[in-house]
């Protein structure tokens, strides 16, 4: 007994020095990859040669259960279905780098709105590729992402910020069905920006940023509109999220802001008008000359 003792504590010394590759210590490049549970073989073989899957890239599997348990309490559950077929492939990038997000076959949820549900969720510096075998609103690949990343970092995400950040997404797409996907994403985009610079502390500071926010892009929403969004951003408030970490995320979808900024589609209604009356003393200085 006693030798069986020595060899078993010999043993775990050994193992205590023994270079054992975690996921704690996932290094820049390294991959991880999440497929739905009801995928085809074939359909599982076809998406991780797109992603470019090296043979020793670590593969989750996401449950249609899981998607209920984050999306349930958000959209119909006949729009999540019941079978799991979004996947993903989430890809550490070096400290500040930000995170990027590309996709196929997802026809609700934008690659931007992924960017800025992942940054609530505290994902931080890596790229993101969301995909799926058929066109799919894409609602449901955020579990996954998330899933795929706490294991990379080793960093549980509270159950009740990726609840959150579900809710934003799914938030953000509904609201782009009703003012537009650029100006959705936009909105949201400069709403953060702004919680960043000046965190609220009361529901007012929440409907003030807001307001501020929409006015600014020349954004006109509802009551219902901004109520809906007071409700998420003071559900946000309360889970005292870093708005600087999160805003330090956010290049890409701050790109995109900068673009819609830029358009004719993201003028203000001032800036509209200023247009309009100088083309029209333009044709009347042209009628009489």
């Amino acid at each position: 007994m006693k030798r069986i003792m020595k060899w078993g504590l010999l043993a775990l010394i050994l193992c205590m020095f023994l270079p054992i590759r975690a996921f704690a210590d996932a290094a820049v490049g390294d991959m991880i990859i999440t497929l739905g549970e009801n995928l085809t073989a074939e359909q599982k073989q076809m998406l991780l040669a797109e992603m470019g899957a090296p043979a020793d890239a670590e593969i989750l599997t996401v449950t249609n259960k899981e998607e209920h348990d984050y999306l349930g309490s958000y959209i119909a559950s006949r729009l999540i279905g019941t079978k799991a077929i979004s996947s993903s492939s989430i890809t550490l990038e070096k400290a500040g780098t930000g995170l990027k997000v590309d996709s196929k076959n997802i026809n609700w949820v934008t690659e931007e709105m992924y960017v800025n549900a992942l940054a609530t969720a505290g994902v931080k510096d890596a790229t993101v590729h969301v995909t799926a075998p058929i066109p799919v609103s894409g609602t449901a690949a955020l579990t996954g992402v998330i899933k795929a990343y706490e294991l990379s970092s080793d960093k549980a995400i509270p159950e009740e910020v990726k609840q959150a950040a579900n809710e934003e997404m799914v938030k953000t797409a509904q609201l782009g069905d009703q003012v537009g996907t650029d100006e959705a994403t936009a909105l949201i985009t400069k709403i953060k920006e702004k919680m960043a610079i000046n965190p609220p502390k009361t529901e007012a500071d929440v409907r003030a940023i807001i307001e501020s926010a929409a006015k600014e892009l020349g954004i006109t929403l509802t009551e219902e509109q901004i109520q809906s969004l007071i409700d998420l951003f003071n559900k946000l408030k309360d889970l005292n999220i870093d708005w600087n970490a999160v805003g330090n995320q956010l290049t890409e979808a701050k790109e995109k802001l900068s673009t819609f900024l830029h358009s004719e589609e993201g003028q203000s209604f001032l800036d509209k008008l200023k247009s309009f009356f100088s083309s029209l003393i333009d044709a009347i200085k042209s009628f009489f000359s």
